[in-house]
């Protein structure tokens, strides 16, 4: 009788719990089988923390790794760490529900809630429609991706190895996981690649903008071409989310890349040496990549400390909800920026495109940031405690470059991510988790009590001196 009290007891779990336990399923599942020795070229385990590490980090779409992926991993080992990206990417609620549609089987109301929870949407309505919406264009998205790819790498590898580099790029870059097989510098040999570079970009930032805008720019596109609709009047028709979205992503894309360019331009050891063309890829594959994508063209170790500090901005920023990319999104900084200026214009009201924010978006999009900010100071400070004993210099700027690389997904690292110690990797380990997670999700999931409903009760009101 307890047994089956308890088994009822995880049918009962809420979505948010069952998202994250789900998750946490999947990363001991890719820890067990990279730590296998078949894994391994060498033959022998890697040993399980390094194997956690690994597996977080690919679940996680964040892409920092303790060893080399092109020379220690054997194929067994590189196609777990693909197929654990993939599910990281798209979640693995949609992953499952996949294999529920292959088999034709009925998608309850508990199942579409988890799915809405895992996509971060607000409404249960079309759940399963946009699941498959989902993996249809990922497919699609991937397949191009690694074509495109595999002409770049087949004349250079060979027809085997070149196409399976284009996969495996493809979908790290889709899925902004940052993991590649090329070698210990990343794509720095490929600093100058216009082609190469605007693949990868492009894979990251379609992947970066979401699910949800998607599917709002491909019906936008059908209604602009079925009424033949001005440009002005279809881009009317997005969603106000989506509006944020399409204007906010490409302000941080083209600012990242002018600031970057201006720091770097004279630096010998990152864009210093390069051409101007070369000047402008390198710039934008790094404000791209910052999106939580992971990869890297030029050295991080070797940037000026404006660029280190520009970096860590961006990678908290990151990219935008219920697509492959982490942070705290970008609509999460948009709210609260358009709720600055509408308080510094004397408005009571965050209104934006003749439209007003809902108060309860804005104490969503506040809270975000202070926990994501207050993580990245308590898990940078806890980091200084434990990495006194490192091998290699280092400095503080480098230990909140990691902590912010890996609570953003993003997976870029001034060279530090090897060498930390075994209870710094488990930090950074969970860093990556509530990155993926997210940082409200871990704390309600985590709740001891939590209730279905909200009492509505009002208290007197009292003012709060402020500022």
């Amino acid at each position: 009788m307890e047994s089956i009290g308890k088994k009822n007891n995880f049918f009962k779990l809420n979505p948010t719990r069952i998202v994250i336990l789900g998750f946490f399923a999947v990363v001991c599942i890719g820890t067990f089988l990279l730590n296998l020795p078949i894994a391994s070229k060498n033959g022998e385990s890697i040993g399980i923390v390094d194997a956690l590490f690994t597996a977080t980090s690919a679940v996680c779409v964040t892409g920092l790794v303790v060893v080399n992926t092109l020379e220690h991993w054997t194929v067994f080992g590189k196609f777990v760490i693909i197929f654990l990206i993939q599910i990281g990417g798209l979640g693995f609620m949609t992953v499952i529900t996949m294999f529920f549609i292959m088999r034709k089987r009925k998608i309850t109301l508990k199942e579409r809630m988890v799915i809405q929870e895992s996509l971060n949407q607000d409404t249960m309505a079309g759940m399963v429609k946009l699941v498959k919406s989902i993996l249809k264009g990922t497919l699609i998205i991937e397949c191009l991706g690694a074509m495109l790819l595999s002409i770049e790498f087949v004349p250079k590898f060979g027809v085997i190895r070149g196409i399976g580099m284009g996969f495996f790029h493809s979908v790290s870059a889709f899925c902004n996981a940052g993991f590649d097989i090329i070698g210990d510098a990343s794509l720095t040999p490929y600093v100058s690649d216009v082609y190469l570079n605007l693949i990868i970009m492009s894979l990251i930032i379609i992947g970066g903008l979401g699910f949800t805008v998607w599917i709002d720019i491909i019906k936008v596109i059908k209604l602009k071409r079925n009424n033949k609709l001005s440009f002005k009047t279809a881009c009317s028709k997005f969603s106000l989310h989506s509006k944020v979205v399409l204007v906010f992503t490409p302000i941080l894309i083209l600012g990242g890349a002018f600031l970057i360019f201006l720091f770097e331009y004279g630096n010998p050891q990152t864009l210093g040496s390069l051409g101007f063309g070369g000047k402008i890829t390198a710039s934008f594959m790094q404000s791209v990549t910052l999106r939580t994508a992971g990869f890297n063209s030029i050295s991080q170790a070797d940037m000026t400390y404006a660029s280190k500090f520009l970096s860590i901005i961006l990678m908290f920023i990151g990219g935008s909800p219920a697509g492959t990319a982490g942070g705290v999104k970008t609509s999460t900084i948009a709210v609260l920026l358009i709720t600055v200026i509408s308080v510094a214009r004397g408005s009571i009201t965050t209104n934006i495109w003749g439209r007003k924010v809902p108060l309860g978006i804005i104490q969503k999009s506040l809270a975000v940031f202070l926990i994501s900010f207050a993580t990245v100071i308590g898990v940078t400070m806890v980091l200084t405690i434990t990495e006194k004993g490192m091998d290699i210099g280092y400095e503080f700027i480098d230990l909140l470059f990691e902590t912010t690389s890996a609570l953003g997904t993003v997976g870029i690292t001034t060279g530090i991510t090897p060498y930390l110690s075994v209870v710094g990797k488990l930090i950074i380990s969970l860093a990556m988790f509530m990155g993926r997670i997210g940082p409200i999700s871990i704390i309600i999931g985590l709740a001891r009590k939590q209730n279905n409903y909200i009492e509505h009760v009002e208290y007197p009101e009292e003012g709060i001196m402020v500022g």
